[in-house]
Formats: C-alpha cells, structure tokens, sequence
C-alpha cells in the first residue's frame, strides 16, 4: 500500500504537505486552545507534524493514518525526534475509524478518503466524542478562476460557498486558519527544488521525463493561476446537536 512515487519526490524535504507554515500550523493549534491529554486522529496524516508538534506544544496525544510508507516512516522518525506520545499507521485513512472516540479528528487536505467534504465529514464523525471537533483542511477559490483554471486545479467553491456547505452539512464553524501567499510559496515552491535535485541524481529513472515535463511548466502555472485564485485553509468544526 503507498502513494505515487510523484508524490514523494515533490515533497521529500516538507515536513507539512499542505500550504501551511510552521507558524500557521502554530496559531491552529492555539486556536483550538489544546490541553494536556486531548486525543486527536488524523487522517491521510502525511508526515505527522500536525500530530507531532501539538504534542511537543501541547501535550496532546494521538494517532496517524496514512497510505504513504514513505511519509509515515518520516512521521516516525519525527515523532522519535521530538519525544513525543504519538503513533503512525500505514494504512488507508478512507474508512478508517478510531476504536476509541477522540476528542478530534482531522482530515486536513486529503478530503477524497470521503469522496469530498460531506462524505469526510461524516468519516471524521464516526471517531468523534460528542461535542468532538472535526478539522478540515479544503481548498477554495478566492475569486472566480477562468475556465481553463478551474478544469485544471478542481471543482472547488468559493470561500463563502465551502463556509454554506458546511453548514447545510449540519456543523457549526468554530475556527478556521487559512493560508496566504508566502505560504503557498513556501508549499509550492520548495517542490521545484526538491524535483531538480531528484532528476540530477536520478537520470536514468522511468518517472524522469514526466518530472522534467512538469517542472517546466510548473512554476509559470503556479505564478500565473494557482497563487491568484486558489485559497486553501483548515476549518474547526462542531457537529449540531
């Protein structure tokens, strides 16, 4: 079980694989107003820093679930790193559910394990407490892509059409931290470096003409559409009674 090796060539020196910074991903955890103990699933966890920081900060503990062997054996060593009281899973998040409810549950940028934000919402439900926190991180268009753009990025909605959905969903938004352009960048960016430096050490390798393909064109992509329209954040939420 594991991901494309696109993937983790892209993103071999992220350690949040998301457009999130380390401070950002800071402020959600304060936000959330975490304490000692609080126990938290993430799904399609990636390289666990969410999971890992929190407990460095916060002392909360918990558990990550993901496909990527390659992702989860750098949670692994991150968690080591840190000394911290967290556990990683290789396994498919889509139908995971905790054997024990969690204060709460994430699925931050992966919401396809639900067949989109719905169907991961009520994924994220099965693990919760009642009264549990459900994280969602969704990306959003900040104004209206033209058509070729939205063809290629996704059918996403507007910020104020994902806020409606949620809750016609029946949850109620609690918080939310959403990124900017420097951390887009920051996201974005660092994974032209990290595909150069594969395809120099790797020229012989089956994937190398589709990874030269795509780093010349993505950056001038990223800069002319991505970085305008697409806006992308991490949403707290709390079912209704």
């Amino acid at each position: 079980m594991d991901i494309p090796a696109q993937h983790t060539i892209r993103e071999a020196h992220h350690r949040i694989l998301d457009p999130f910074t380390d401070e950002k991903l800071a402020v959600l955890g304060r936000a959330l107003r975490l304490t000692p103990g609080t126990t938290i699933l993430d799904l399609a966890c990636g390289t666990g820093e969410l999971l890992s920081t929190w407990a460095r900060d916060h002392g909360t503990v918990g558990t990550g679930v993901d496909k990527s062997s390659v992702f989860v054996g750098r949670a692994r060593a991150r968690a080591a790193e840190l000394g911290v009281d967290v556990t990683f899973v290789n396994d498919d998040a889509s139908g995971f559910v905790a054997p024990e409810p969690v204060d709460v549950a994430a699925c931050v940028g992966a919401s396809w394990i639900g067949g989109g934000v719905v169907g991961t919402l009520e994924l994220l439900e099965k693990s919760l407490e009642p009264g549990g926190v459900a994280l969602l991180g969704e990306p959003f268009w900040r104004e209206d892509p033209p058509g070729e753009v939205a063809t290629r990025w996704g059918d996403f909605r507007s910020l104020p059409g994902l806020v409606a959905q949620l809750g016609e969903a029946g949850w109620d938004l609690v918080e939310m931290v959403l990124a900017d352009e420097d951390s887009w960048d920051r996201y974005v960016a660092a994974q032209w470096l990290s595909t150069r430096e594969w395809l120099d050490a790797n020229p012989d390798d089956q994937l190398w003409a589709e990874m030269r393909a795509e780093l010349d064109t993505a950056p001038l992509a990223y800069v002319t559409y991505q970085r305008r329209y697409l806006g992308w954040g991490v949403f707290a939420l709390m079912k209704r009674p």
